[in-house]
This record gives structure tokens, C-alpha cells and sequence, in this order.
């Protein structure tokens, strides 16, 4: 067989990891070259990798070889060491074809994202890491590479570099108008979880009940806020009030808790709406616990009744107190009672006076928005909503919950 004749055969060999190199007018093998890679070839089309790796290493030990016979060489030994699973001595000869000048722009980055697909193959991900970023940093962005970088990253159990990539992956695919994969959220929810994140892995349910709506998603959603420590007694009215918006409220023990919460939280109204809801969906009414629960009822009609002729002395002292929170619940009750703009009016006065914790009164000036039948208003105000106390989970499930679903771009 001639060297030309092997230099054809052999790029057939390893055409599925590079293209052939530009060739030159004194582009041929040395004949002991061409001899020892021509027995590394038909060792490698037998899967004997450990002849065909020592046939490599014999053509590397000829004498004076030339500059082609030494790329034609590292060509073959990365094709060895490919097929071979040899991620560091692939590896290691892709690095020098990457070098060489003989090697095309493209297939250049094709070896790189090799090196990136090989490592990760072998479950070397240390390596699969340094391949890949080095594949980024060079080319750019890819979404197979990006995709094997975040899960690199999640397999070493590195939670909170898996966590940076994902998030910078799916905030440029929400800014792009596409629906990040499914596996890339649920994957950035299980890291945030091994941290005990729980601002994240909410914000990742958030996303995954937006863009795949699963009962599930709400399920593990609600679950999140339930167990999240970091939230204060004032809010579990809140997360009542949105578990029973997603249908997860269905004991007669949570029915009574929330409208006992709201009663002491100067609402009677509200824990009235919430009670007759138990009554429609057949929760309450039911069993031996129905005349306690006749009798609850009839407490809160009264309370609800007492605080509604009280509004007008309500108002007139909370307009005198030094901070807004009492003219809040005020404005609130006021909406409640079916004066919408009045009440909204109240509130809005409340927050700029001045009130304990700003994020709740926007969620409460959201949720009574929503009371009112304002519902693009009441987005509009559940969006500004922050804090790492729950409300801004609480008020971020409200405008998922309000809002229509979103319509992505395919990927």
C-alpha cells in the first residue's frame, strides 16, 4: 500500500472525530511510518486497542520523521485513544492537533467539544469540566456542552457551581423567549435542595409548574413553602390562602385554622370567605365535628358584622397611628366589605406612611387587588414583592397562579 494510499484509509478511520487536515505538496508518510500505522489501523478495525496503541508507539520511535509524520501520528493515537476510553492520552493528542496549524478552525472545535464529551463519557468529570469551559471560552456557547457542564458539575455533587451554570443557562433561554428543558429545572431544584436552598429550589418549582404545569410541581412548590423555617406566623394565613388557590387544602383542621388566623389578624371578613369556601366544597358541615364547626361559624359572622359597623372609628384611629399597619388592615377590611376603591385607596396610604415589613403589605395590597377584580393590577403588584422571608414565594405563586401560561419558543 502506497502513503498516499494509507493517508486516505487512515482519515476514513478517524473521520468521526476530525476532518482531514489541509494537505501540502510534500505531505507524505515515511515508509516505517506508514508501515506501523498501517498495522495501528488494522489493529484499531479489529478493536485490538492495545496492539494498535503500541503500532502507534513504534511509528512515534522512528527516527528523523517529519513534521506531517508526527501529526499523521497523533492523529492515529487520538483515534486509538478514543475508541479505547483512554480519556488522558486522547485527551493530551487532541491538545496538539489543536495546536498544530495543519488542524482546520472547525474541526478544532470539534475536537474540543470531543475532549468536553469524552471525559464526561468516562465519567472523569474534573476533566470534562476543564474541557468543557475551555470548549466555552474559545467557541462559545453550546447547548449539548452547557448542558454536560451543568451535569458535571451536579454528578461531583458540586451543588453551587452546578446551581451557577444552570441559572445563567436558563435566565439567557427565559430572555430568549424559550422554555428552559425540564430536566435542566428539576436538576437546579435537586442542587438548591442538597444546600437547603430553598429560596432557589422554590424559584426552580416556580418555573417548572410555569413552563411544565404538573400537579407535582405545585405539589413540591407548596411543600417548599410549608417547610421552609424561614417563615414567620404572619405569613401562614398566606400560605394557606395560596395552598387553598392550588386546591392543596383539603382537611377540615386547616379549613379551621385559617379562618381562626384570620380573625385574630383583624380579617373576620376574610376568615368568613374562607370558611363558606369549606362549606362548598363539602369539607366542612360534615360528621360529628359539624356543630362545632356551626358554631365557629357563627362566632365569625358576628365578628365579621361587628368589625364592619367599626370601620368608620377604625379608620378615623388608624389614620392617627404613627405607622401605616393598622390603616392597612383597615384598607383591607374595606375592600373585604366590597368598597374596592376605597379600601385600595386606604392601603396605598398605609404603605406610604410607612408599615413593619413592606413586602407583606404589598402582598396583602396585591391579594386585595385581586379581590377587586383587578387582576392585571394585582400581577403588576405581586411582582414587585421581595424578600427571603416567603413573601416573595408566596407572592411569585400568586402570579403564577393569576397569570395565563406562558408561551415559549421551541427550542
Amino acid at each position: 500500500m502506497s502513503s498516499h494510499l494509507l493517508r486516505i484509509s487512515l482519515f476514513a478511520t478517524v473521520a468521526f472525530a476530525f476532518a482531514q487536515p489541509l494537505a501540502h505538496a510534500e505531505d507524505t508518510l515515511g515508509l516505517d511510518v506508514g508501515k506501523a500505522l498501517q498495522q495501528a489501523q488494522s489493529a484499531l478495525a479489529g478493536h485490538n486497542y492495545t496492539k494498535a496503541m503500541a503500532a502507534v508507539d513504534q511509528a512515534d520511535a522512528v527516527k528523523g520523521k517529519t513534521e506531517y509524520d508526527a501529526y499523521t501520528i497523533t492523529q492515529m493515537r487520538a483515534a486509538v485513544a478514543t475508541q479505547a476510553g483512554d480519556v488522558a492520552a486522547a485527551s493530551a493528542a487532541y491538545d496538539k492537533l489543536i495546536a498544530s496549524p495543519r488542524t482546520p478552525k472547525a474541526t478544532k472545535q470539534q475536537m474540543l467539544m470531543s475532549e468536553g464529551t469524552m471525559a464526561y463519557t468516562a465519567k472523569n468529570y474534573p476533566q470534562a469540566i476543564k474541557a468543557i469551559e475551555r470548549y466555552q471560552h474559545e467557541v462559545g456557547s453550546n447547548p449539548t456542552m452547557d448542558t454536560l457542564l451543568a451535569q458535571s458539575y451536579y454528578l461531583q455533587k458540586d451543588y453551587a457551581n452546578a446551581i451557577r451554570v444552570l441559572k445563567s443557562q436558563i435566565d439567557a433561554e427565559v430572555k430568549a423567549k424559550k422554555a428552559p428543558a425540564e430536566s435542566q429545572l428539576q436538576m437546579l431544584a435537586a442542587s438548591a435542595t442538597a444546600l437547603k436552598d430553598s429560596t432557589t429550589s422554590t424559584h426552580a418549582y416556580v418555573m417548572l409548574a410555569t413552563y411544565y404545569p404538573k400537579k407535582e410541581y405545585w405539589d413540591l412548590l407548596l411543600h417548599e413553602l410549608i417547610v421552609n423555617a424561614k417563615i414567620p406566623p404572619a405569613l401562614q394565613l398566606d400560605v394557606y390562602r395560596i395552598r387553598l388557590a392550588a386546591g392543596n387544602v383539603t382537611q377540615t383542621r386547616d379549613f379551621m385554622d385559617m379562618t381562626e388566623i384570620a380573625v385574630q389578624a383583624g380579617l373576620p371578613q376574610l376568615g368568613l370567605d374562607l370558611m363558606n369556601q369549606g362549606y362548598a366544597a363539602n369539607v366542612l358541615g360534615q360528621g360529628a365535628e359539624a356543630p362545632r364547626q356551626a358554631r365557629l361559624k357563627a362566632m365569625v359572622e358576628k365578628a365579621a358584622a361587628d368589625k364592619k359597623a367599626a370601620l368608620a372609628a377604625d379608620e378615623a384611629a388608624a389614620t392617627k397611628a404613627k405607622t401605616g399597619d393598622d390603616l392597612l388592615t383597615v384598607g383591607y377590611n374595606t375592600v373585604l366589605y366590597g368598597d374596592a376603591d376605597k379600601g385600595l385607596g386606604l392601603m396605598q396610604q398605609a404603605i406610604s406612611k410607612g408599615v413593619n415589613d413592606p413586602n407583606l403589605a404589598k402582598l396583602h395590597y396585591g391579594l386585595a387587588q385581586m379581590q377587586a377584580g383587578k387582576k392585571a393590577d394585582a400581577i403588576a403588584t405581586l411582582k414587585t414583592v421581595d424578600g427571603d422571608n416567603g413573601t416573595h414565594d408566596i407572592a411569585q405563586l400568586w402570579v403564577l397562579k393569576l397569570s395565563p401560561a406562558p408561551v415559549a419558543a421551541k427550542k
